[in-house]
Formats: structure tokens, C-alpha cells, sequence
């Protein structure tokens, strides 16, 4: 990416250094506690809670993809 076109503003480079320091490889242990629940979480409902509820929950609508949505950590 060209210089010129990243913004200078200190917000852009507040959340880029946030979210390289989620993505590098030494994590505190905080973090990659957080990063465990959300993995835990983004996974889809079990069948018999299906079939439990008569099919009325049928998808966890909070389930997340890893390249549209940020954790914000």
C-alpha cells in the first residue's frame, strides 16, 4: 500500500497497532484467553436444541466469520 494513501489521523494507527499486536505470535494471555472464547462461541447450535425447541431456533445468529467481522479485543 502506497504511503499517500494511508490516512495520518491517530485513530487509524491506534486500532492498525491493536490489531497487529492481536495477530502476532506473542500474546498476552489475556488476549489469547478471549480469542479461546470466541472460538468456543462461533460454532453452530447442537441438533437437539433443535429439536427440543420444535425448530423454532434453527442457527446461532451470533455465529461470526473471521474475515467480516473484528473481535475488537
Amino acid at each position: 500500500m502506497p504511503v499517500s494513501s494511508i490516512p495520518s489521523n491517530d485513530t487509524y494507527t491506534l486500532e492498525f497497532f491493536i490489531s497487529t499486536l492481536i495477530h502476532t505470535s506473542h500474546k498476552t494471555f489475556r488476549t489469547k484467553q478471549k480469542l479461546a472464547k470466541a472460538q468456543r462461541q462461533n460454532r453452530p447450535i447442537p441438533q437437539w436444541i433443535r429439536l427440543r425447541t420444535g425448530n423454532t431456533i434453527r442457527y446461532n445468529a451470533k455465529r461470526r466469520h473471521w474475515r467480516k467481522s473484528c473481535l475488537k479485543i
